[in-house]
């Protein structure tokens, strides 16, 4: 049910009864002796005792009503079956629950019975509560009885597809002493009027519809909470796995998205320039914003690098938000992830347009979420630093022992056989050990090239991209046990731009990483081209890692490949995988690209 807001907000002043009698005022909301919801309850049930016959002979129905109302936890099912049991106590076509919005100045939201989903879908907007009617009854949470609600001076009519209602109660329901909202019932069946019964009944209904309002609220709080702390240890688990660092951001959006019910859930890092760039998404089309950047000079910016959380009720219309991703959101969370006075990055929660806005405990749950997941985040980055540092010393160390112990064993074994080849009198042996003093030389320049490559700090990384590609093939030579083969094609330092060079610098080593851990592979070839032209006619970079090894398995883990696809599609290109370049297609080839 809808009744349309007046332009007159005033509360009632008189309130009359079937004959037109003055019916007496209850008690003020608000006031300090303000009834206990159970004590009203018991004096309303007292007060039925020495009335009519009529009403004596409906307690039993009361009774039935107030036991189906206390039934169930759930809020909505609540609220929808508070609105039932009303109708059918009063014999009235229709039946609704107003719940005032926590500032008490309108209607969050607004459940009805009687009127079907086709009528509701037609009539469009539901009522906010601000004006008219509705909005009186708010301002003065009174019991109101009209047998013609159209003619009320505090109504303006009704908004078109309407149903037509003329006998109206209004019935506030209070929750530990605070107003919850209004109970509303128009038409009643027959075509009388509400009478003193009703209103009597209805009463007591509202009462013990309180409680049952005030345990739902409970129980959907605590279910919430609940909520929020399993997704808490979600994340927590997530990040200090040892698993992909950008899966465990994903699980981040993921969780924070599904707990806030919100479109979208987003995870912000620090940019380099000083804006933020979202390095996570979850979301119905998530390669539309991830890599996005966020300016230094964004407002909302600005204060989440100070650690300070930003609430709006209206994306799309803030003037603070200057992205061209918040035209299709309504209200929304921004929230630091900091941790010992440090921020890690931001999480954004939005909700799509016309939905709902965040209560205040949704916000308290979605920043306590926000505090623990960059308390993770700070774990999962120390475990990595640790993981990191033992990395070095195990790559110092293989130098060491290749530079002091392989390098010589083979600089003798090199001087050994061409002291031979010096005494060989057999042409055929002098060319076989020439050949293999050569290879020996030739290995001896890779190992020396391994050593520079592990004792090769990430600080010392050269600028070029050609030799920043060069570095990693020579990295994964070691785990590998052979250099992979490459080659180039085009002006790889002059075309391929930063961002891009980043991306496919992390694809590369990515992609050699699958191949060492899960390919079991005896060759590999890399393949980076800067003169293609992408599908959609632009000038690309692609680069091709293929290899003889086994292949990708069916049901195996893909989180690679999907963080190889993610990269790809953040700048507008693509990735993908085919046949290897093992016997008859044996091995995996990857081919990654993007505009340049």
């Amino acid at each position: 049910m809808s009744v349309q807001e007046s332009q007159d907000s005033q509360g009632p002043q008189e309130r009359r009864g079937p004959q037109g009698s003055p019916e007496a005022a209850p008690d003020t909301p608000g006031r300090p002796d303000a009834p206990d919801p159970l004590e009203a309850a018991s004096a309303a049930t007292r007060s039925l005792q020495g009335l009519s016959t009529e009403l004596t002979a409906r307690v039993p129905q009361l009774l039935e009503a107030m036991r189906s109302v206390g039934t169930g936890l759930e809020l909505h099912s609540t609220l929808d079956r508070i609105c039932e049991t009303a109708a059918e106590l009063a014999d009235a076509r229709y039946a609704a629950i107003g719940v005032v919005d926590t500032e008490g100045r309108g209607l969050s939201d607004f459940v009805t019975y009687g009127v079907s989903p086709e009528t509701t879908r037609r009539i469009g907007h539901r009522p906010d509560g601000k004006r008219g009617l509705l909005g009186a009854l708010i301002s003065h949470p009174d019991t109101v009885r009209l047998a013609d609600l159209t003619k009320d001076p505090r109504s303006a009519g009704f908004p078109p597809h309407h149903p037509p209602m003329r006998t109206f109660l209004g019935v506030p329901i209070r929750v530990q002493g605070e107003i919850f909202g209004n109970l509303y019932l128009a038409e009643k069946n027959g075509g009388g009027q509400f009478n003193d019964y009703d209103v009597h009944m209805v009463r007591v209904l509202a009462t013990e519809a309180g409680i049952a309002i005030g345990n739902a609220r409970l129980y959907e709080a605590a279910t919430q909470r609940e909520r929020w702390i399993d997704g808490s240890v979600a994340v927590t688990t997530a990040l200090l796995s040892g698993g992909d660092a950008d899966d465990a951001l994903a699980v981040v959006a993921e969780q924070a998205r599904h707990l806030a019910d919100s479109a979208a859930g987003i995870v912000m890092l620090p940019a380099e320039d000083g804006g933020m760039e979202i390095v996570a998404v979850s979301a119905e089309n998530p390669a539309t914003s991830l890599g996005l950047v966020i300016p230094a000079e964004s407002p909302v910016v600005a204060r989440l690098l100070e650690g300070e959380p930003v609430f709006v009720d209206d994306a799309a219309s803030d003037p603070r938000m200057i992205s061209r991703l918040t035209s299709q959101y309504g209200a929304c969370m921004m929230l630091p992830l900091q941790s010992g006075g440090r921020v890690l990055g931001a999480l954004v929660t939005p909700r799509a347009r016309g939905k709902r806005p965040f209560t205040e405990a949704e916000r308290t749950l979605a920043t306590q979420f926000a505090s623990q997941a960059a308390l993770a985040l700070m774990m999962a980055e120390a475990q990595r630093d640790r993981e990191r540092l033992a990395v070095f010393e195990d790559r110092d160390r293989i130098a060491r022992d290749l530079h002091d112990l392989v390098i010589q064993r083979l600089f003798a074994t090199g001087m050994m056989l061409e002291g031979a080849q010096r005494r060989s009198i057999v042409p055929e042996v002098r060319d076989g050990v020439g050949k293999a003093v050569d290879e020996l030389d030739v290995t001896i320049q890779e190992i020396r090239t391994a050593i520079f490559a592990l004792q090769q700090g990430p600080a010392e990384a050269p600028s070029g991209l050609r030799t920043r590609v060069l570095r990693e093939i020579n990295m994964a030579a070691v785990p590998l046990g052979f250099k992979p083969a490459h080659r180039f094609l085009g002006p790889i330092d002059a075309v391929v731009g930063e961002l891009v060079g980043k991306n496919l610098i992390a694809a590369l080593r990515e992609a050699l990483s699958n191949a060492f851990r899960h390919a079991d592979a005896g060759r590999i070839e890399v393949v980076l081209d800067s003169t293609v032209t992408l599908a959609d006619g632009r000038p690309g970079v692609r680069l091709e890692v293929a290899d003889d090894g086994v292949g990708i398995a069916e049901g195996g883990r893909r989180s690679g490949l999907r963080n190889l696809r993610r990269r790809a599609e953040s700048l507008g290109g693509s990735s993908s995988y085919g046949p290897g370049i093992g016997e008859n297609g044996g091995g995996t080839t990857l081919v990654w690209e993007a505009p340049l």
